[in-house]
C-alpha cells in the first residue's frame, strides 16, 4: 500500500498514467485483498466460531457474520458486507471501464486497513481461546 499512495485517490486519468511496474503493484494489491478477504470470510470465521463454541446452526454466512459482530469478534457485520462486495467485483465483475476501476480501487484502498484491523482484532479475540486448549 505504501507504494500506491502517491497514486491515491486513483482516477481514471490516473490509471491510465501508471508505469507497468505500479499496474502490476495495483494488480497485486487488488488480488491480495480479495483473497485475504475471502480466506478469512471461509476459514478464519467459521473456525472463530467453532473455536468460541458458539451456539446454534449458522448455515448462512450473513447469520455468521451478525453473530461474530455479537461476541465482539468483529466490528461490523455491514463493514465486511461492503469489503465483500469489493472483492467481489475485483474477482468477477472487473470492468475495463476507467472510471468505475478507479472507483474500485479507491474504495479498497480505504478499506485495505479496515480489514487488516479486522484480521487484528481476530487474533487478539481468540487469543484467550486458544491458550485455554
Amino acid at each position: 500500500m505504501t507504494q500506491l499512495q502517491p497514486h491515491w485517490p486513483f482516477s481514471a486519468t490516473s490509471l491510465n498514467q501508471l508505469s507497468d511496474m505500479d499496474l502490476a503493484i495495483l494488480d497485486q494489491f487488488a488480488s491480495r485483498f480479495g483473497k485475504l478477504q475471502d480466506v478469512m470470510g471461509a476459514k478464519l470465521f467459521p473456525a472463530v466460531l467453532e473455536l468460541t463454541k458458539e451456539p446454534g446452526d449458522l448455515k448462512a454466512f450473513i447469520d455468521k457474520l451478525y453473530r461474530l459482530e455479537k461476541i465482539g469478534a468483529i466490528a461490523s457485520a455491514d463493514n465486511w458486507l461492503l469489503m465483500r462486495e469489493i472483492s467481489n467485483v475485483f474477482s468477477h465483475d472487473y470492468t475495463d471501464d476507467p472510471h468505475l476501476q478507479a472507483e474500485m480501487l479507491n474504495k479498497a484502498y480505504q478499506l485495505a486497513g479496515q480489514l487488516l484491523v479486522v484480521l487484528t482484532t481476530l487474533m487478539a479475540f481468540v487469543a484467550p481461546y486458544r491458550e485455554k486448549r
